[in-house]
């Protein structure tokens, strides 16, 4: 973390000012609605170039968010209308981003209204036109008793909700001709789920937890009857998070939360290529961290910045799950720097906390400069950037224009990224270096005047690379249209944060943000 004249308050250990707390505003482009809680993953409609490659072990994916984790803090606070506890934070707090629905439950909806209308008709030919004669059993009844005393808050959520009542009908009756019918357990769950959602603030109305609880089991039934079934896990998982959420830091919700967790894993055990379920999971251990004995936080939070990152490195743009990696190191710098600072020599400080979470949070306003809490977050965490550049650090180089040298020729020297690319600085530039890098080693005024650079319009992949011409370390290679250029970073954690970088950095320029994040940083 670099010393800047924007940051005295960081650099003597103090903690930043409080962050506004505004609403999530509603989406202004076309993205997966908040109406939408259901599974197949759907790509935004932009045409992007291609993007550096991943570690091979982690392939791209397609865009498209869950059903919205609610709006929360990185100090794990829930800031809901809909009045669901609240803890405030001593300190700065950062919202999360929560992630959208997908388009499963539209698509069902479209199809229901169609086939609503034909069964209208005398004529009706639909294969689910004629309800079984039987009546459905005592579980299937109170499902049908939820249902049908939901009632909308408008014109449209009523309409939505008599489409709903009548796939409700049409689930129960498959049901009850074939009990084993799984794709109807979870259909009918997805109504529920949808339901809860459509619940009117009226006290008429039914309990959502009553109805989400309902869903659960069905969830639960179809997974019993179909354990491949990803999308029920997934779905599964979000209907007991938004339980957990009613029921604020209490043991009950711990419990939700840890099982929240297990479901999110399943989903991606069955369906590893999924950056919304990553994203989801990190949200819910990001949750439960805040309920668990201060013990057991760390390891918590740690393994939910490992599901943000790995989200990210299946889908670069991902802003929502950039965002969240952003927040989470924020509050695992703050709870750092209330516990007196790094315990370790090893343990990152507080101050490169806050340096990495702006990182994060400047890409992600730098993908989509049109969402309030990015801006919000970023006025807070501007002034923590090495500015003028993005990223600081030091890597371990070989001499320039000798990609392949003796190990003892290789020098650990200072690096700075920005919109343009990175670059190695040398003497003359020395006065650029910031003082917390500059002061930290002789290495420095050890190399050429010619420099390594690599812009970022060059770059084909990055990635992690093991080969026995680079010294021993944590491997960087970076493939250029020039040819490779390999580095070696401090630490594999170091190593981490250089791979994020670069690969935003090219995704801001492939999505023709780069001005965005020039103004960022340099204006």
């Amino acid at each position: 973390m670099s010393a800047t004249a924007e940051e005295p308050e960081l650099q003597n250990g103090h903690e930043p000012e409080p962050i506004p707390k505004p609403e999530i505003e509603p989406a202004s482009e076309p993205e997966p609605s908040e109406l939408e809680p259901k599974p197949v993953a759907q790509p935004e409609p932009e045409a992007e170039p291609a993007e550096p490659e991943s570690v091979p072990e982690q392939p791209e994916a397609t865009d498209a968010d869950p059903k919205p984790e609610e709006p929360k803090q990185s100090s794990i606070q829930s800031n809901e209308a809909t009045g669901n506890a609240s803890v405030k934070a001593p300190t700065g707090e950062l919202r999360k981003d929560e992630g959208s629905r997908t388009f499963t439950m539209r698509e069902l909806l479209s199809g229901l209204k169609a086939d609503e209308a034909d069964e209208s008709a005398p004529d009706a030919t639909s294969p689910y036109s004629q309800e079984s004669p039987q009546q459905p059993n005592d579980q299937n009844n109170t499902a049908m008793d939820l249902i049908n005393s939901v009632t909308g808050v408008d014109d449209e959520g009523r309409s939505r909700q008599r489409i709903l009542t009548f796939a409700a009908r049409r689930y129960a009756s498959a049901i009850e001709r074939n009990p084993g019918d799984y794709d109807a357990l979870y259909n009918w769950a997805l109504v529920l789920q949808e339901s809860a959602d459509n619940v009117s603030q009226d006290s008429a109305s039914p309990s959502k937890d009553a109805l989400l609880e309902e869903a659960c089991k069905k969830y639960d039934e179809a997974t019993r009857l179909c354990p491949t079934l990803h999308d029920a896990f997934y779905n599964w998982a979000i209907a007991i998070s938004d339980r957990a959420k009613m029921r604020g830091r209490t043991k009950e919700a711990e419990e939700l939360w840890k099982q929240a967790t297990k479901n999110y894993e399943k989903a991606v055990q069955l369906n590893w290529n999924s950056p919304q379920a990553l994203n989801n999971w990190g949200l819910a251990l990001q949750e439960l961290s805040a309920i668990v004995p201060a013990r057991e936080k760390k390891t918590i939070v740690k393994s939910a910045i490992s599901k943000f990152r790995a989200a990210i490195r299946l889908q670069y743009d991902f802003h929502r799950a950039i965002y969240n990696l952003g927040t989470v190191l924020y509050g695992l710098a703050e709870d750092t720097l209330r516990s007196g600072g790094s315990v370790h020599a090893k343990e990152v400080s507080p101050n490169e906390l806050y340096s990495q979470s702006a990182i994060y949070i400047a890409a992600a306003h730098a993908l989509k400069p049109n969402y309030s809490v990015y801006s919000s977050a970023l006025r807070l965490v501007r002034s923590m950037l090495p500015l003028p550049h993005l990223k600081v650090g030091y890597l371990t180089a070989p001499p320039v224009g000798k990609p392949v040298a003796p190990h003892n020729d290789w020098r650990r020297s200072p690096f700075v990224l920005n919109h343009e690319g990175l670059h190695q600085i040398h003497k003359s530039e020395q006065n650029q270096v910031p003082q917390s890098l500059s002061g930290r080693s002789g290495d420095a005024a050890n190399f050429d005047k010619k420099a390594i650079r690599v812009d970022v319009p060059d770059i084909v992949s990055v990635s992690a690379c093991a080969d026995l011409t680079l010294p021993p370390g944590a491997g960087l290679c970076i493939d250029t249209i020039h040819g490779p250029v390999f580095m070696v970073a401090d630490s594999w954690e170091s190593l981490d944060g250089w791979l994020d970088a670069i690969r935003l950095v090219y995704t801001i320029y492939a999505r023709g943000k780069s001005d965005v994040l020039a103004g960022i940083i340099t204006g």
